[in-house]
């Protein structure tokens, strides 16, 4: 399966239950990648109440291992569920990420979509400032825009990783 992000195609890298890492084709070491779109499934989700739960619990988690930059949730409409945004920058000394994730409803089952961006080496700090200047509010929009959503059952079916 791959899939197609601000004009670079994604190909899946691993998946472990409901957690599935997607890099762009060149960009093939998980233990250096630089993007990935990561998609987990909330398969017990099904209402907007409850990914405001899956929403509050992401965030609480960005909190622990990093800098929440922004929040916001979208009330739902007659035709569109609530969703909620995250964008948080997580890291040690030497690699930080900039994490943008997304909470939706897909087919009546929850799905958080995160863009990640990192930055490996030494005085990492000033450079992911200075693409987070440069890239952050594009890669915060097309993560908005984004419908090209897979199905829930497409992604628990993906070969499972053993490591």
């Amino acid at each position: 399966m791959s899939l197609s992000f601000r004009g670079k195609r994604y190909v899946h890298r691993w998946s472990k239950a409901s957690q599935h890492e997607f890099t762009p084709a060149d960009d093939a070491d998980l233990n250096r990648w630089t993007d990935m779109l990561t998609l987990n499934v909330q398969g017990s989700v099904h209402s907007g109440e409850a990914l405001a739960q899956v929403a509050s619990g992401v965030m609480a988690n960005y909190q622990r291992h990093g800098k929440v930059l922004q929040t916001r949730s979208t009330p739902p409409t007659a035709t569109q569920p609530a969703e909620h945004f995250m964008a948080a920058v997580l890291g040690r000394p030497d690699v930080l990420e900039a994490a943008f994730a997304r909470c939706v409803l897909v087919e009546n089952t929850g799905l958080v979509l995160v863009a990640s961006h990192r930055i490996h080496g030494q005085k990492v700090g000033p450079a992911m400032s200075e693409w987070l200047a440069d890239k952050g509010d594009a890669t915060e929009r097309a993560l908005m825009a984004w419908n090209h959503w897979p199905s829930p059952d497409s992604l628990q079916r993906l070969p499972q990783s053993t490591s």
